[in-house]
């Protein structure tokens, strides 16, 4: 067989991370470790001994699966679950000082359902316009940012992404790698 995948075939490509993977990398000679956790429930129990130098976590969470189950037990709501993930680590002590950036992934996912799926079905608080894309979007954001029990010195960041737009993800990369530089080079102004 003779094929080469193109860009899109590579973009729309799709492997579920297990175990955990380290991946050094340098944006503009500024050195970046990234570490991808898998996010099935058996993968969770080993995240917190990666984290023992971090200085920014990315929390990347799917924004159209508002209306989606669990695969692991058909129960429990998608967002409702990475809500929980999420407020866990923004409230683990270890995490005062670091800087956590939220992605909004699959916009152009949420896009579309939201004209067809009434987010009130399963989030009863919510109080927007159901088919609002901005409504819903400020919706997920506030539940995010609640999850925080106090506050802490370092803000949340969001970013809704399409991972699939290199565009979108190229300017969302940019902002992020400038909000972590940011963050490191005034905590280390407040070392010294």
């Amino acid at each position: 067989m003779d094929y080469l995948p193109s860009q899109k075939d590579i973009l729309l490509a799709r492997k579920p991370t297990k175990g955990i993977h380290e991946y050094d990398f340098e944006i503009k000679k500024v050195p970046f470790k990234m570490v991808d956790v898998g996010g099935q429930r058996s993968e969770r129990k080993r995240w917190f001994e990666c984290f023992d130098s971090v200085t920014s976590i990315l929390f990347l969470v799917s924004s159209s699966e508002y209306d989606q189950v669990l695969m692991e037990d058909r129960q429990t709501n998608r967002l409702t679950e990475s809500l929980n993930i999420f407020e866990t680590i923004v409230n683990n002590r270890a995490f005062t000082n670091v800087s956590v950036i939220l992605f909004l992934n699959k916009t152009d996912l949420l896009e579309e359902k939201v004209k067809t799926v009434n987010i009130k079905e399963y989030f009863t608080e919510f109080t927007g316009e159901p088919n609002n894309l901005k409504d819903v979007q400020n919706f997920l954001v506030e539940c995010f940012r609640n999850k925080r029990r106090e506050p802490q010195p370092k803000p949340i960041y969001h970013h809704f992404t399409t991972a699939i737009n290199t565009e979108n993800i190229r300017l969302v990369f940019r902002d992020v790698k400038d909000t972590i530089l940011h963050d490191n080079l005034k905590q280390l102004m407040l070392e010294c």
